[in-house]
């Protein structure tokens, strides 16, 4: 399995850049790898708003450290203002053992997304806004989480804090695209 440990933890107002330093990147061999798109390449549009069945990406990550208790996994896209960033998925309750989430798997513990959903919030760029990158952020964390599902950003990462072993980073990004719209008839021979 791949992952990086080359996406800056100093982008905008990230929660791994407010939790944690760039030491804790990686730290113990905890690593984050997709299992549908490249480090640093594009997300299928199967993930984003522009498909009408769209679901969360499969991810895959490493053994954490030891004397880690829980994993938490948050997604975000960086605001080019640098203000908060946009928030795309909050999960916790994950084991702290090598592990993985299915395409469109319901985690164990999900939290609010930016628009105040308990679900991945699909990626939805203005036509025309060129890319937007997303950075899926591993936490390893040395204690179990007590935070009911629903719970905000602001509420894991208060949680959080102080708690963080290592963390593991990945990012995609997307584009919108100008998806061809085809016109199937009825028995689909058309």
């Amino acid at each position: 399995m791949e992952g990086t440990t080359n996406t800056s933890v100093r982008q905008g107002s990230l929660m791994a850049a407010e939790l944690a330093d760039e030491s804790l990147i990686g730290h113990g061999g905890l690593r984050l790898a997709p299992a549908a798109f490249a480090e640093g390449g594009q997300l299928d549009p199967c993930f984003t708003a522009q498909e009408e069945d769209a679901v969360a990406p499969p991810l895959e990550w490493t053994a954490p450290p030891k004397g880690t208790a829980e994993l938490a996994l948050v997604v975000e896209s960086p605001r080019a203002d640098g203000g908060e960033p946009a928030c795309h998925w909050l999960v916790w309750g994950l084991a702290p053992q090598q592990g993985k989430l299915l395409e469109g798997e319901i985690p164990p513990r999900v939290g609010k997304n930016s628009l105040g959903n308990s679900e991945w919030l699909l990626p939805n760029p203005p036509e025309g806004a060129g890319p937007q990158t997303y950075i899926f952020q591993l936490f390893a964390l040395d204690l179990p989480l007590t935070l009911m599902p629903g719970a905000t950003r602001q509420e894991l990462r208060k949680a959080i804090d102080g708690h963080v072993l290592s963390v593991a980073l990945l990012s995609a990004s997307y584009e919108h695209q100008d998806l061809d719209d085809e016109d199937w008839s009825e028995d689909g021979l058309d």
